[in-house]
């Protein structure tokens, strides 16, 4: 495990009443709600929650990829500024996505080599030898367990799910950002592949010291991987804190309903709350 230690880690992702508003007057829909979240180097983080809590939403503001309706972002400790292509361009430097699906991630036009060699580029190698970036690329491909002379040449749509999910994480060694935000990035992939996922996530972090931020609708899971716990019902933080307290102490009704929700294997299954 990550030696993160909460009382000396700095800042790298702040929020404050951060909103996210959909439409106008009557049909206005209130998709985040003023949260505040404070997200520290080399921490694991986990937003909780069910469909149509905001969680998603949110992950997007934090990438940049959608605009905020109120409230403030600061990135290593200075205001955000995406506000010109060039400088979302070099915020996405620091900051990269792992998304529910890995098929979607990828341009079906483009081989493995091209996925990879792009990454290169983006961190400024794009200038050195073939040779060199082959070295790179099979190193990144080793780290999560793939062979890159039996990827060169093929398309996404050629590999497992499982094995598209961990490219991504080759990618990321690659790219190596500040901060990872990792939308469901085990929920499409079998138990196997997902523990897998999961162990090479915190290797990781552990590598080189990166935030991970984890969208989830498993509390079990949150609770396995996570330093920080943020449980988010209806646009709001509801409850948030370390992975233990938050969990195995919880205060609000929403992150108690969640836990009696997850089936226990030898206790009858209370299906009245579905």
């Amino acid at each position: 495990m990550s030696k993160f230690d909460p009382n000396t880690a700095k800042p790298c992702l702040t929020g404050r009443g951060v909103t996210k508003v959909f439409g106008m007057g009557d049909k206005k829909t209130v998709a985040v709600d003023h949260v505040d979240f404070n997200f520290r180097e080399g921490e694991f983080v986990s937003i909780v929650g069910e469909s149509g809590s905001g969680k998603t939403t949110l992950s997007k503001m934090l990438l940049g990829l959608i605009n905020v309706t109120e409230g403030e972002i600061d990135f290593m400790g200075q205001p955000r500024d995406i506000s010109s292509g060039k400088k979302r361009k070099e915020y996405w430097k620091g900051i990269q996505a792992i998304f529910q699906d890995p098929f979607a991630s990828y341009n079906t036009f483009y081989k493995i080599d091209a996925v990879l060699l792009d990454c290169l580029k983006m961190t400024g190698k794009g200038h050195l030898p073939m040779e060199k970036k082959v070295e790179l690329m099979t190193e990144a491909c080793s780290f999560v367990n793939l062979r890159f002379a039996e990827l060169t040449n093929k398309y996404p749509f050629e590999l497992s799910g499982g094995q598209r999910q961990r490219l991504m994480i080759a990618r990321i060694f690659l790219l190596r950002p500040k901060i990872l935000l990792a939308d469901e990035p085990t929920s499409m992939i079998d138990a196997c592949s997902r523990s897998t996922i999961l162990d090479m996530l915190q290797k990781l972090r552990e590598e080189i010291n990166m935030t991970i931020i984890f969208i989830t609708h498993d509390i079990g899971l949150a609770y396995y991987v996570s330093d920080t716990v943020y449980i988010m019902e209806h646009g709001k933080f509801v409850e948030y804190g370390p992975a233990e307290e938050c969990i195995l102490h919880p205060k609000a009704a929403y992150t108690q309903r969640l836990i009696n929700d997850v089936p226990k294997i030898y206790e009858e299954w209370d299906l009245s709350t579905v």
